[in-house]
């Protein structure tokens, strides 16, 4: 059995758990360590139990408190040789720091990890997907353009966190400065709604059971515009959506293995 939840997801922070209940990850900590100890709770997961923390890249909002929950639960930090080097200030001692190499696959106990390149404005950002032996789950949620890679890194995922940040009328219209809103749509930015729908329109499979809809901008979005977007990509009830939030958990996410 496989359970992924998203603790927070934003440009105020985001985190995601995810375990087979053999082993148990967090993807990024961008909250502060008291509050993604306080959702993990909410959610009736332990902190204590879990095993790593895997990062994607170096920005606050994915690495707020990452040293912090190392050090405290004597966590090792799965993280790659330049993300590392720019964030080393941010992060402090850390307990125990594991490298990676993007493109090449890792294992954390139970769980098989392959981090893949994505277009983003850090020094070194991964996406990753995550198997378990039954599952794949595939996150994705800071990346400016869907390039042939992510898409096929994609491909065949039963869970999927996927970027939808932005509405291009939304953004082009509304109250961020013009510098802002080119770096946010261009290569190195965030995906809009209708490139999240391309995306998933091309990475579509039966195996595909639920998309996650992820770092959606409070300011240049809507909920309903972007559901109803993403939608066009599987046909109605093919696909579960379920929208991730920045300022509460969401629901724990059971895939059955059976």
């Amino acid at each position: 059995m496989t359970k992924v939840c998203v603790l927070a997801s934003g440009s105020k922070g985001n985190a995601i758990y995810v375990s087979d209940e053999k082993t148990a990850v967090l993807v990024d900590a961008g909250l502060s360590a008291i509050e993604v100890e306080r959702r993990l709770r909410s959610r009736d997961i332990n902190p204590d139990a879990l095993d790593a923390i895997v990062v994607s890249h170096e920005h606050t909002d994915h690495v707020q408190s990452v040293g912090v929950l190392s050090r405290r639960f004597r966590l090792p930090v799965y993280i790659n040789e330049l993300t590392l080097m720019v964030a080393s200030t941010q992060l402090g001692c850390l307990h125990e720091t594991r490298r990676f190499h993007r493109g090449a696959p890792f294992h954390i106990g139970s769980l098989s990890i392959h981090p893949f390149a994505v277009c983003h404005d850090a020094v070194d950002p991964v996406g990753f997907t995550i198997k378990d032996g039954a599952a794949k789950i595939g996150i994705a949620t800071d990346l400016g353009v869907a390039t042939q890679l992510v898409s096929h890194h994609l491909k065949g995922c039963r869970l999927m966190v996927l970027e939808a940040n932005h509405d291009r009328k939304m953004l082009e219209e509304g109250p961020y400065p013009w510098e802002l809103k080119q770096r946010i749509r261009g290569r190195l930015g965030h995906l809009s709604n209708e490139a999240s729908r391309d995306l998933l329109s091309g990475v579509f499979s039966p195996q595909l059971e639920h998309v996650v809809v992820a770092h959606m901008s409070e300011t240049n979005n809507q909920p309903g515009t972007a559901l109803a977007c993403l939608r066009e990509a599987v046909g109605r009830d093919a696909v579960r959506f379920t929208l991730a939030e920045q300022h509460a958990p969401g629901d724990i996410i059971i895939l059955d293995n059976s």
